[in-house]
């Protein structure tokens, strides 16, 4: 009890008037009695000598305060400044724990938001920045802000996007993108040419950021989304139709079999020779009839890849030499994923098309290169080429050029390509003839 009154500033006080009081006494009565001078002058005279004491005495005892609200005030400056780390230590004068303990308390809650900050700052930049959406965020001067690693690959070739005026962006890309983004609403654009051509769709959306207007775009590619779901409507189609010629197909199969049973039961032998040739007429439309229907349902069965190491030499190497086309340029050395007897198909359909384009042999070739991002197949003839409604249309089922064609080669080879994760395109080639081109991850 003693010592806590003794740190404490009232009782540091106390003692030292009580000391001062004390000595005031003191030097009073003993200049009563040696200078035999009256009370009053005894007092002024201890008082004045006592007065220096007395206020020295009161610096030294209120040091301990001085000392705790300078390192308070330095904290908050600290607090001020952003910086959480200081803390103070347990003050002498008992008064003080409560103001310590508070702002100790204030700096540990200041860290502990500032980390939470910090980790939820970390996770939004990192979804940010591993979306497959490219974001840009521009200013309402036009001036870019932000722009995530999407928007910097699809945008400027993988560089940084911040501090570039959005128009000087927009002027090296096509004139969809610029009109998209020109426009009030969402809409769908093109990107690149020929073989890879993408199709994307811009939003954007404005908002306040630090009370000042922004504007957000978002380009998202919808390539494979568009194909995959126009695969699945024209698969619909598909069983609907196998399922109507099959039940055609049946009751005239049955009809072949009794007719050439009556046929050959019959005693006119002018008859029988005229209802075997009817029969075998409908017979052989009938068997082109089911197998016709049973590409398209293969088509709409295809299964999924089964993925497994494939070493490109050996793989091409054996179809070259089976189906006779010429491999141009180095192959790629390290092996992919892939399901071999799915692509060994692609292949086939796409050397098929290259030879009845009407292309020399020998100038349908393929070459293979290895990216950063996968593996680049091209297929490559001289033949007559492709028309606009061609490039634009071969790919959907059905479609043909040809007069006894199905329409469903290069879709099944599409469907195959995007089942492994890849992309088929078609373009003409400068002095002639196609090319056919695959990515596959």
């Amino acid at each position: 009890m003693i010592g806590r009154l003794r740190g404490s500033l009232a009782g540091r006080i106390g003692i030292a008037l009580a000391l001062m009081a004390v000595l005031t006494a003191v030097l009073t009565a003993t200049a009563v009695r040696w200078l035999h001078s009256g009370a009053a002058l005894g007092l002024a005279l201890a008082l004045a000598l006592c007065l220096p004491a007395l206020l020295w005495l009161a610096v030294r005892a209120a040091r301990p305060w001085r000392h705790t609200l300078a390192a308070v005030s330095g904290g908050i400056e600290s607090l001020r400044d952003r910086d959480f780390s200081v803390s103070i230590a347990a003050p002498v004068p008992p008064e003080l724990h409560e103001l310590v303990d508070a702002y100790n308390g204030l700096g540990e809650l200041l860290r502990r938001e500032r980390f939470d900050l910090y980790q939820r700052e970390l996770l939004l930049d990192t979804v940010l920045q591993t979306t497959p959406v490219a974001l840009v965020l521009c200013t309402d001067s036009g001036r870019v802000v932000f722009g995530n690693i999407a928007a910097r690959q699809l945008l400027h070739g993988g560089r940084r996007l911040e501090g570039l005026e959005a128009a000087t962006l927009l002027a090296q890309h096509s004139a969809e993108l610029r009109a998209a983004v020109a426009g009030e609403g969402d809409a769908l654009f093109t990107l690149g040419s020929g073989t890879d051509s993408e199709v994307y769709r811009f939003s954007q959306r404005e908002f306040l950021l630090n009370a000042r207007p922004h504007r957000l775009w978002l380009l998202e590619r919808l390539t494979r989304e568009l194909a995959a779901q126009e695969i699945a409507v024209w698969k619909k189609v598909i069983r609907v139709i196998a399922h109507e010629l099959n039940n055609s197909v049946a009751p005239i199969s049955s009809l072949v079999h009794s007719g050439r049973h009556l046929a050959a039961e019959a005693d006119s032998r002018v008859l029988a020779p005229q209802l075997e040739r009817i029969f075998a007429t409908i017979g052989e439309r009938t068997a082109h009839l089911a197998a016709f229907i049973d590409g398209y349902a293969r088509f709409a069965k295809l299964p999924q890849p089964r993925l497994a190491p494939l070493r490109w030499a050996p793989f091409l190497g054996s179809l070259a030499a089976t189906l006779g086309f010429r491999i141009e340029g180095p192959l790629p050395a390290a092996e992919s994923r892939a399901d071999a007897v799915q692509l060994e198909q692609v292949i086939i359909n796409l050397i098929k098309n290259a030879r009845e384009s009407g292309s020399p042999p020998d100038a349908i070739t393929l070459r293979a290169s290895a990216q950063a991002d996968g593996v680049r197949l091209e297929v490559l003839d001289r033949g007559t080429g492709l028309s606009e409604q061609a490039l634009r249309d071969a790919l959907l089922p059905f479609f043909s050029t040809k007069a006894s064609g199905s329409g469903l080669g290069l879709t099944l080879c599409r469907e195959i390509i995007e089942a492994h994760g890849g992309r088929l395109a078609l373009a003409n080639r400068p002095g002639g003839g196609a090319i056919v081109a695959v990515h596959l991850p």
